[in-house]
């Protein structure tokens, strides 16, 4: 059974060079021939098998790879947008990946992100090792090799890739992923191949597309088999098109797609059953994206492609929403059941306690659903477009619940005006971003921001422990009340409380605190202030160095000891042990109530 172009995508952290790389990858494979020979699809590049011969035939027999593949089919937007647009049931439409890591930086926060996301995918990748010419005492070389470039460099310059492949190695194994130089390994099916190279100068191109070729057809070639008979694809962007009206960019991964044919397209209420207008590709070479380029109107396209289909009733289509096509009504209305059950099954509605979620895409929300789950969130909504009047309502109901629902997370969407409002108006956190990793540092903060609050606020109704030390170098005034200099050794120390000393007699109670003549209500760890002791007289009540500690009563010890004790840091907890034990000394039971 012949096999199609596999379909690549490139992710990575922000500015480690993807959109360079791909770039590049498309530059070297047209550089090679006057005809140049690619074929650029809608949304993706296409480089045929004869492109990668001319490029990289002396590093494929080396290798012993005779490529039965047509070629390869890479996506032209890089990142994790294009990626989740991708989702088919089960996992994604790529098959495989280049993780881009900037060989100098290493593992950075959107790299973990992407190595979550391809792992939860199953997707299988190669790691672009980006940027070698930046290594101090790099020589670039004229040719797209690794291989041979790397001959030519001084050992200085040798020892310090290897040092730098060591890091990654021993970086990623933290993450469970077993990586080695591509040329170091044996079996590809153990360890992830990491391929140095330069987006820039273009050295390490040839191995990049090599590895993947081989790694493609040797371990991956029963999933690039076209098994289907109906057209099975994955909708990229939906778009207005000059006397097309709506269209909508598709990656066709499966399947034979006809002009005339029925299809069955996920949209934002329903599937979508329609017939297929047109058939559009650009002509060769042109870039889809350049507003001068024309299309060819086909008749049949096999997959894999990147093909645009003008249909009716395209307005309601959703990027990241499956396709497929029909042979007939019963079997469309058919597939859209099934598809319909698949959509579901991601997209939530209030049936559990949790925050509201929603994206852009359907993969988005599936990706990001794997995050919240790894980071114990739940969810009671998950959705796809922008966030309206209705899912604020939806949040403030699970607010009253608990605080830490009282969020709504976006990814890639806007806020509603009429939804700003509300939300702002029963103050429910909204947190936007195009970026997953930037969306979880809000919300981190914002949640940490509650616990604050709510830390506070319980706190705030009883006497906390805090351990203090008197300063006799700075005493004011000896009694009445006393003032004296005192430094918070633990805790944080408020006015209005008793303090007792070691033996656990009421010492006075503290009237006020000053810094440089200020009166402030608490003191924190380590600081020191002067301290406004009532019914305390320096040298008969307390002493230079003396330590102090609050008296706790019993009912604010049983209430911290069994409901609050996780607001304590380390060093509270052991204060109230220790003013446990000084109350003991003279009633042997307390706070065991």
């Amino acid at each position: 059974m012949p096999l199609r172009s596999p379909i690549i995508v490139v992710v990575g952290h922000v500015d480690h060079g993807k959109s360079t790389l791909l770039d590049k990858i498309r530059e070297t494979a047209v550089q090679k021939s006057e005809l140049g020979g690619m074929t650029q699809c809608i949304g993706a590049t296409e480089i045929p098998a004869s492109k990668i011969e001319e490029l990289s035939g002396d590093l494929l027999k080396k290798f012993g790879i005779t490529l039965e593949i047509p070629g390869l089919l890479a996506i032209d937007t890089p990142g994790h947008e294009a990626f989740s647009n991708l989702r088919k049931r089960g996992g994604s439409v790529a098959n495989i990946a280049i993780l881009v890591i900037d060989i100098s930086q290493g593992v950075q926060p959107q790299t973990r992100e992407s190595i979550e996301i391809l792992k939860s995918f199953k997707v299988p990748f190669v790691i672009a090792a980006n940027k070698v010419d930046l290594v101090n005492g790099w020589v670039p070389q004229k040719t797209s090799s690794y291989l041979e470039s790397i001959k030519h460099q001084n050992q200085q310059v040798k020892d310090i890739i290897q040092n730098k492949v060591y890091n990654f190695m021993n970086e990623l194994a933290t993450y469970g992923i077993n990586c080695d130089l591509f040329n170091n390994i044996n079996d590809f099916t153990k360890s992830v191949a990491i391929v140095p190279c330069s987006a820039v100068t273009g050295e390490g191109i040839s191995e990049l597309l090599v590895v993947i070729s081989g790694l493609a057809q040797k371990y991956l070639s029963k999933n690039l088999e076209i098994k289907s008979a109906n057209a099975k694809g994955s909708v990229l962007e939906v778009k207005e098109a000059v006397g097309l009206g709506t269209v909508i960019d598709v990656i066709l991964y499966d399947g034979v797609i006809n002009k005339d044919q029925l299809i069955v397209v996920g949209g934002a209420d329903e599937p979508i059953i329609t017939k297929i207008r047109a058939l559009l590709e650009p002509c060769p070479l042109q870039e889809i994206r350049d507003k001068k380029c024309s299309f060819e109107k086909k008749d049949s396209i096999v997959a894999a492609r990147g093909i645009r289909i003008s249909a009716p009733n395209l307005e309601k289509a959703i990027a990241g929403m499956p396709l497929e096509s029909a042979k007939d009504m019963k079997e469309a209305l058919v597939i859209a059941k099934k598809m319909k059950e698949d959509i579901k099954s991601v997209i939530l509605d209030i049936s559990k306690e949790g925050i509201v979620l929603k994206a852009d895409s359907l993969g988005s929300l599936e990706a990001l659903n794997v995050f919240l789950t790894s980071k114990g969130i739940s969810l009671c909504k998950a959705g796809i477009g922008d966030i309206n009047k209705m899912d604020v309502l939806d949040a403030v109901q699970m607010k009253q619940k608990d605080l830490y629902y009282g969020v709504i997370m976006g990814f890639g969407v806007k806020v509603l005006d009429d939804a700003k409002m509300l939300a702002d108006k029963q103050r429910i956190n909204i947190i936007t971003a195009d970026v997953i990793y930037h969306l979880f540092e809000q919300y981190d903060r914002w949640k940490n921001e509650i616990m604050e609050e709510k830390k506070r606020e319980a706190l705030n109704s009883v006497v906390i422990p805090s351990k203090i030390q008197v300063l006799g170098e700075f005493v004011f005034r000896k009694s009445k009340p006393a003032i004296v200099g005192v430094e918070v050794l633990n805790g944080v120390l408020k006015t209005n409380v008793d303090v007792i000393n070691e033996s656990g007699t009421v010492v006075g109670h503290i009237k006020d605190l000053q810094d440089n003549g200020v009166s402030i209500t608490q003191v924190k760890e380590h600081e020191r202030v002067a301290c406004s002791i009532e019914g305390a007289t320096y040298e008969k009540d307390l002493f230079n160095k003396e330590i102090l500690y609050t008296s706790i009563p019993e009912k604010d010890f049983l209430k911290i000891k069994n409901e609050l004790k996780s607001f304590l840091t380390k060093g509270e907890i052991e204060v109230l042990k220790q003013i446990a034990e000084i109350k003991r000394k003279t009633q042997a039971t307390w706070g065991m109530g």
